[in-house]
């Protein structure tokens, strides 16, 4: 569908200010609404919301369908009478550009139980009222979830396919006796889930209520070790315990070459096909209730996916096997209606991915750091965009715009200063100027580049692990930005809504 013409700002929860180690879903998270209020911005971008694994990765979850739980905020839970400020105030860490995720659940964790039994202790009528609404509305994945995370916990997180075997294949008996011996966990893990999606709720309100659309993010491929893929396992290319037999990756190409092996399992789609793609439909259902709008990675991949036995080391000897492609989005279609989606088309497009993109009107993302690489037939180059489009200075898996311009070779520094008749002493305002200006109805940019910051505040470099994700913003650096010049950008670009414009 064509969106507004509007702009924003992408930003993790996680990298709000906050005193417990790590972003969260408080007050913190209201402060940069605001600011994207008084920015004349009207859009705010998060990555996926799901619960994190090994890596901290949020693309990494236990759930496609669950909530972050760390993202509760503490001071949250103090309004509501669940802790009290003394023994939150005990917990604080120091405030630090990089999040303390390891020191944050340990803490966290400690208090989450408090307030549980709190919760569950004091109990009104309306609150078992909202938290049956809430188990009867999320049916389909709630109790299977709390059931995987108790299980998870039990098997000092070992991945479910190394589980004791009925454990693993989900035999009635062994399901039956964690129900039984393992029942204050589920109810743990269940208001873990309650809580966090009455904050989340909460924010979008607020946030909806100041006129600001959140853009949400939705993997295609999901974790092996999922509640997805052990409730589910007839729908993924696993074997009766749970092993992995088929994985996604993409070919060796100019970047990589052995290829990336992801080691996600995939799916097998003739068995959702004769579901009529219930589990997708399920999804997106989830995530548009969670968001306004949704960018859906590696797009592509409903096309044509890269297929890759289990059994080997590199992506090399893999196939392209054809996707769902049109008859996947057209049943969700049927059952949601109007689909606002962003399709993430970046890297090698074939004319069918770009015809099944076209053909359901979604937007694809442009990136303006790939601008300059080549002449002036780049596609990434604005004069040469459609409008139905996202144009980005980066991504969450690019560098700063000022990390990429130190970086970048000579030749793509001097395209860009002729392109923007600038000196180049300010790369990041340059392309945040190009996107503005653009014919893309929406365009969204990295907070590090509203904050001209260097490589070292890059969100993630991909391939790599050990130091990515944890990039935290202070109040200060929220201070320092200059309002006034997004806010003249944005209305010298048309991005403003009319209500929002000023005489």
């Amino acid at each position: 569908m064509r969106f507004s013409r509007s702009c924003g700002t992408l930003v993790h929860p996680t990298s709000f200010p906050s005193k417990y180690g790590m972003g969260d879903l408080g007050y913190e998270a209201e402060r940069f609404i605001d600011f994207l209020v008084r920015t004349n911005q009207t859009i705010w971008q998060v990555l996926p919301l799901g619960p994190t694994g090994y890596g901290n990765s949020p693309y990494a979850s236990y759930s496609a369908f669950a909530g972050n739980h760390y993202l509760i905020s503490l001071d949250r839970l103090v309004d509501k009478g669940l802790l009290n400020k003394d023994e939150v105030e005990k917990a604080e860490l120091p405030v630090m550009n990089k999040a303390e995720y390891e020191k944050s659940y340990e803490l966290k964790e400690r208090l989450f139980k408090k307030a549980a039994k709190s919760f569950y202790a004091d109990m009104s009528d309306e609150d078992k009222e909202n938290l049956n609404s809430f188990k009867k509305k999320n049916s389909v994945w709630l109790h299977d979830y709390c059931l995987f995370m108790t299980c998870l916990k039990a098997n000092d997180k070992q991945p479910w396919n190394e589980w004791d075997k009925d454990l693993a294949q989900r035999k009635p008996k062994a399901i039956a006796k964690v129900e039984k011996n393992q029942k204050e966990e589920i109810e743990y893990q269940l208001w873990l889930q309650f809580e966090f999606f009455n904050q989340w709720y909460e924010l979008k309100s607020y946030a909806n209520k100041k006129g600001i659309r959140v853009v949400g993010d939705i993997p295609i491929f999901v974790d092996h070790n999922s509640s997805d893929v052990w409730s589910n396992p007839k729908y993924f290319a696993v074997d009766k315990q749970g092993n992995r037999q088929l994985v996604a990756g993409v070919p060796p190409d100019y970047f990589s070459e052995t290829g990336q092996l992801w080691g996600n399992p995939l799916y097998k789609w003739d068995a959702l096909e004769k579901d009529n793609f219930s589990w997708w439909v399920d999804r997106f259902r989830q995530m548009f209730d969670l968001y306004d709008s949704i960018r859906v990675d590696h797009f592509r991949g409903f096309d044509a996916y890269w297929e890759v036995k289990a059994s080997e080391e590199t992506a090399i000897k893999g196939r392209w096997v054809k996707g769902p492609g049109k008859k996947l989005f057209k049943s969700i279609k049927k059952e949601l209606g109007e689909l606002p989606i962003i399709a993430e088309d970046l890297g090698v497009m074939t004319p069918e991915v770009e015809e099944l993109r076209d053909s359901f009107d979604f937007p694809g993302m442009k990136i303006l750091q790939f601008a300059f690489d080549s002449d002036s037939t780049n596609n990434f180059l604005p004069h040469n965009y459609p409008q139905n489009c996202v144009v980005y200075t980066g991504t969450h898996d690019n560098d700063t715009t000022i990390g990429w311009y130190v970086q970048a070779p000579d030749v793509e520094k001097h395209r860009m200063r002729e392109y923007t008749k600038s000196d180049g002493r300010e790369p990041e305002w340059e392309l945040v100027r190009l996107g503005m200006l653009s014919v893309a109805d929406q365009a969204i940019f990295p907070l590090q580049d509203f904050m001209s910051l260097g490589t070292e505040h890059r969100m993630n470099l991909p391939g790599t692990v050990g130091d990515n994700w944890l990039w935290r913003y202070t109040n200060d650096m929220l201070n320092s930005v200059d309002e006034g010049r997004i806010k003249l950008l944005a209305e010298m670009g048309n991005r403003v809504p009319s209500a929002n414009k000023e005489d």
